[in-house]
Order: structure tokens, then C-alpha cells, then sequence
């Protein structure tokens, strides 16, 4: 039944985008964030559902006159040149064979992403992106946290597949995923919604913390500390943050707590040192060689060549690590420059961002991107999930909002009931 119901979603959303590009942009991203398929048990988990959506986005594309230039701003300027960068590195790597199969994968999602700042235009289209990148994840946060809860914390939540399959890449997606949720719940005007988003929340940090991932814990921390510092009631919020904080971590067990206070003495533990290792791996070979040795150079030759213990052959376990290693310093520049101007991208929404009634949800929504990019920058110093699609999701909900916003978008579009009662109220002195 499961596989009859995401194949029937697949082929009729895939045929409704041909006509709506725009819509196969929703349907692409639910699919590459939660990989609907692989819940399934039979003939859905190998149906070619993403390659599916994407050709009939792309006709759909073509066909429509809507599409605009995706590089109307600095972030998809400095993606299309890391891009093009990584393409560059390509030939000269270790094992050109052995990267062809992550480069389709990163080619992939980077053109859905420029996809998708060409198809997206309006408020509507930009809050339903929120809506389908929060809820994809949310789902693995929720059926994650109520595992937690009802198991005391003793197992751990694992991932879907993928990028997120592991337990480390769960909690650091479910991390970067939470301030999206809180923006939905600012925008709401429903109780029940809001009420709803404070228990997703809550149950979706359970759910990270219970995933037992040490970075994970270092990223809510980080994430918590800089939301506390951008918050306007800084004593209540502070408050709260701190009672749930508290709670969730009594919750845990003491094997929770044993494995996080090995934070402290990393020395001993082999799966840290072997990280580091691995990193010292990334360094070398980008000295080395300015191109990186490509994707696939966790290798034991790469090892004996650049590593201090050439037998402990490990990931990078690094965003910015995995970048140096695999394409050079010029790639990590790039990569880099990237989140960088991502992150100014949320600073100019949130000076703009309410000058007028209309673009008051703007500001909101560019202060919660710098929030799940700070969960990302942190925990990612940890896992190799440089190409995962979340942050680039992240990165196209900034542009395309500050882009709404430089084009005075509001004055030609017709607010929803709820949108034109919220304005009227925040209108009133």
C-alpha cells in the first residue's frame, strides 16, 4: 500500500508540474529531504521517483514563460562558481572512477536548487517551500521524539538513508530544521497550529539529542545560545530555553551522559582521534595538490601517503574538512564565501525586512535562516554532509525572499484572509 501511495503521489504530482513547474520544485524537494520511498517496503524503494519529478520539472520549466536568471543574487553567484569549481577538480582527481557517482549526486541537487530559484516567485510559493522542507524533516523529528520518549532515551534514532542516514546526519538535519519550524509557528495565526509547532519542537530536539550524537549536542548549543541573543525578551525566552534544556537532558540516561562527557576527553576516544586524523588527511593534501584529490580520496593510499596514522582510514567527518580535501583551499574559499554571503543575505532581511506591514514576516524568516545556519556551521564541523540538500534549501528560502522583498512583490499580489488580518493588526497603532 505503501509503495502504491508514494508512486501514485510521484506520477500525478509529476504531471500536475508539467503545467506548474513550480509545483515539481515542492515535489522534488519533499523527496530528496525525506525519501518518501524508502518507507516503503516493495517496488517504491527502487522507482526512479526523483529522476521522475525532475525531468517533468525541467519540461514544465521549459515550457513556462515564469522563469526568471537564479543569479539576481551573491549566494547563487558564489554556488554556480563552486559548482563550476568542483567540476574543474573533477579530472585531476585521486580516483576519477570512483567520483563519478557523488558528482551526479551533488550535479543533482545543485541544478534543482538553481531550479528552483528560477520556477519560485511569490510569498505563496516561498512559504510553501517552508512549509514542505519543515515538514519532510519534521516527520523523522517527531516519530523520532516520541521513540526517545517512550524508550528513555536508552536506543538511538537513526536516519531515513541518504545523506541523513546515520544517526550523527539525522540530528544535525533535525537541528537545522528547527528554527524553520519556529518561523511557522511566528506566522501563524491558529492556535492549533502554533500548539502544534511548540510540541514538534520539543519533540524533534528529543529526538536529536536522542540520536546520542556529540556534535549534535555542540550544534543545539551553539543554535540555542545565538536564537537567546537575537530574541527581544531575552530574560523570558532565556528562561524557557533553559527549563527545556534541563528537562530534556535529565531525561536521557546515563549512557546519554557518559558518551557526551567524552567531549572532554577526546584524546581517548578513537572514533575523535580518528576524525582528526582524517582532518590533518584533508590539510595535507590540499597543500599538496590546489585541485584536492576529489571525492573519493578516503582511501588507504591517500592515508599512507598524508595521514600521521596511515591505518586508521576515516571519513573527513567535516563539512569544511570534506571541502579542503576533496576540492583544495580555492574550494573551501567557495564554499565558504557561499554561507558567507547567505548569511548577509539574512542580515539584509532582517534590517529591510519590516519597513513596511507586507515584509514584516520577511524579517522573521531571514533571522531563522541565520539560525539554522548557525546549527549547520557548528555541527557540521563534525559530519561530512557538505552537498546535503538542507542548507541549500536554506539558502534558496534567502534569496528568493530577499529578492521578494527588492521587487516590491507585495504590491502585486492579493494577501490570503489570514495574511490581510495580520497585517491590518500589525497596522493598527
Amino acid at each position: 500500500m505503501r509503495d502504491i501511495l508514494v508512486v501514485g503521489i510521484v506520477l500525478a504530482g509529476s504531471l500536475y508540474a508539467l503545467r506548474r513547474p513550480w509545483f515539481g520544485v515542492m515535489l522534488w524537494t519533499w523527496v530528496s529531504l525525506m525519501n518518501p520511498h524508502s518507507l516503503a517496503y516493495g517496488f517504491a524503494q527502487t522507482f526512479p521517483v526523483a529522476a521522475i519529478v525532475a525531468i517533468a520539472t525541467m519540461i514544465g520549466m521549459l515550457a513556462s514563460k515564469e522563469r526568471q536568471s537564479p543569479f539576481s543574487e551573491p549566494p547563487a553567484i558564489w554556488l554556480l562558481l563552486f559548482v563550476a569549481w568542483i567540476c574543474i577538480t573533477f579530472p585531476y582527481s585521486y580516483n576519477v572512477d570512483g567520483s563519478v557517482e557523488m558528482l551526479s549526486k551533488v550535479l543533482k541537487i545543485d541544478v534543482m536548487i538553481l531550479v528552483a530559484l528560477m520556477l519560485l516567485r511569490t510569498r505563496r510559493h516561498i512559504e510553501i517551500f517552508v512549509w514542505v522542507v519543515a515538514c519532510s524533516l519534521g516527520f523523522f523529528g517527531i516519530k523520532g521524539g516520541i521513540f526517545t520518549l517512550l524508550h528513555g532515551g536508552v536506543y538511538r534514532v537513526w536516519g531515513p538513508g541518504g545523506f541523513i542516514g546515520g544517526n550523527n546526519e539525522l540530528a544535525l538535519a533535525l537541528i537545522v530544521v528547527i528554527p524553520l519550524m519556529r518561523y511557522l509557528q511566528l506566522e501563524s495565526t491558529r492556535l492549533w497550529v502554533r500548539h502544534g509547532f511548540s510540541v514538534a519542537m520539543l519533540l524533534t530536539a528529543a529526538a536529536a539529542l536522542g540520536s546520542q550524537s556529540r556534535g549534535a549536542l555542540l550544534a543545539i548549543a551553539a543554535m540555542t545560545i545565538f536564537l537567546w541573543l537575537k530574541s527581544p525578551k531575552k530574560l523570558v525566552s532565556g528562561v524557557i530555553m533553559l527549563v527545556v534544556g534541563v528537562a530534556l537532558i535529565a531525561f536521557m540516561p546515563d549512557q546519554w551522559s557518559n558518551r557526551m562527557e567524552t567531549i572532554n576527553t577526546y584524546e581517548e576516544d578513537s572514533s575523535a582521534m580518528g576524525r582528526i586524523n582524517a582532518w590533518w588527511v584533508a590539510y595535507n593534501v590540499a597543500t599538496h595538490m590546489i585541485t584536492g584529490a576529489g571525492f573519493d580520496m578516503y582511501t588507504a593510499d591517500i592515508f599512507a601517503l598524508y595521514a600521521p596514522n596511515p591505518t586508521d582510514i576515516h571519513a573527513a567527518h567535516s563539512i569544511y574538512f570534506q571541502v579542503l580535501g576533496e576540492h583544495g583551499f580555492i574550494g573551501l574559499f567557495l564554499f565558504m564565501g557561499m554561507w558567507w554571503s547567505v548569511w548577509r543575505t539574512g542580515n539584509w532581511l532582517i534590517k529591510n525586512g519590516g519597513k513596511e506591514p507586507e515584509t514584516l514576516w520577511c524579517k522573521h524568516l531571514g533571522a531563522m535562516c541565520q539560525v539554522s545556519l548557525v546549527g549547520y556551521a557548528a555541527g557540521g564541523a563534525f559530519l561530512s554532509l557538505a552537498y546535503f540538500d538542507l542548507p541549500y534549501c536554506i539558502l534558496v528560502i534567502a534569496v528568493l525572499t530577499r529578492r521578494w522583498v527588492e521587487e516590491k512583490a507585495w504590491l502585486n499580489e492579493r494577501p490570503s484572509t489570514e495574511l490581510a488580518s495580520r497585517l491590518a493588526g500589525a497596522a493598527r497603532p
